[in-house]
């Protein structure tokens, strides 16, 4: 049986128009991956699609808050549900564990990047992408909260040589051409970096003027995470040896 979608109802600029994404599994041991944030429709929408079974287990792709905070709600309705994340807990997820779930098993797979302890989930041929990529926007790497760009890279590459036939993420619609998605994003990604080096051209500039130059009629609630993700570069690109940060009078400055 297809993973069942039922959104999280924490919709905002963040999380797009339905808000997270969260799928059940059905079957033996009925497995929700990822548990929102524990609104009371998004609960009563797991029980029905339950009808009349208890919540076995709860997998979490990162501990990110749209994507964990609704544990204690889910833990008070159904006593007893497992939770499992990567690296956390009494009983931490492995990488490449195999998981019994639904009427079958999940492959976890450690995918950091956007969180130190960001974990995909593969079903059969499908995998679960929490916060890997999404259709219709980029992920942020938050810099400065666990956040690294080459490690992110390296995680969009190993989920491509899975082949996967579809990917199921944490916000946004089932994608159906995961290879033409993850080279897209690995394409921004360059781009990114070149308009960066483009930036510094003129000499060093300070993040904010960067995100200015960079990222044009940009709203103001994004502004923050577009830092996150300019600094993300600039780490990639030092570690490279293509840019060098100073501090002059406490603020940090990048340049070519």
């Amino acid at each position: 049986m297809d993973p069942i979608l039922l959104p999280a109802g924490n919709p905002s600029i963040w999380t797009g128009r339905t808000g997270n994404n969260t799928y059940l599994l059905p079957g033996k041991i009925p497995t929700l991956i990822d548990a929102g944030v524990g609104a009371p429709t998004h609960l009563d929408a797991i029980e029905r699609a339950l009808d009349g079974r208890s919540l076995a287990l709860v997998l979490i792709t990162h501990g990110h808050t749209d994507h964990m905070s609704g544990v204690p709600m889910i833990a008070a309705r159904w006593p007893g549900v497992r939770i499992r994340q990567f690296g956390v807990g009494q009983d931490p997820i492995a990488p490449d564990e195999s998981i019994a779930a639904g009427d079958g098993a999940v492959v976890a797979i450690h995918t950091p990047g956007h969180s130190l302890d960001h974990c995909c989930f593969r079903l059969g041929s499908d995998v679960f992408c929490g916060d890997l990529l999404r259709i219709g926007g980029t992920v942020v790497i938050p810099a400065t909260r666990g956040g690294d760009l080459a490690e992110y890279l390296r995680s969009l590459q190993r989920i491509r040589d899975l082949r996967p036939r579809r990917l199921l993420p944490g916000h946004g619609p089932i994608v159906d051409n995961p290879t033409a998605l993850i080279d897209e994003y690995i394409r921004h990604r360059a781009d990114r970096d070149s308009q960066i080096l483009a930036a510094l051209n003129d000499g060093p500039r300070t993040i904010p003027e960067i995100v200015t130059i960079v990222y044009d009629s940009l709203v103001e609630e994004l502004k923050s995470a577009a830092a996150e993700s300019v600094t993300a570069h600039l780490i990639k690109l030092e570690r490279e040896g293509r840019v060098h940060g100073t501090r002059e009078g406490g603020v940090p400055r990048w340049s070519r």
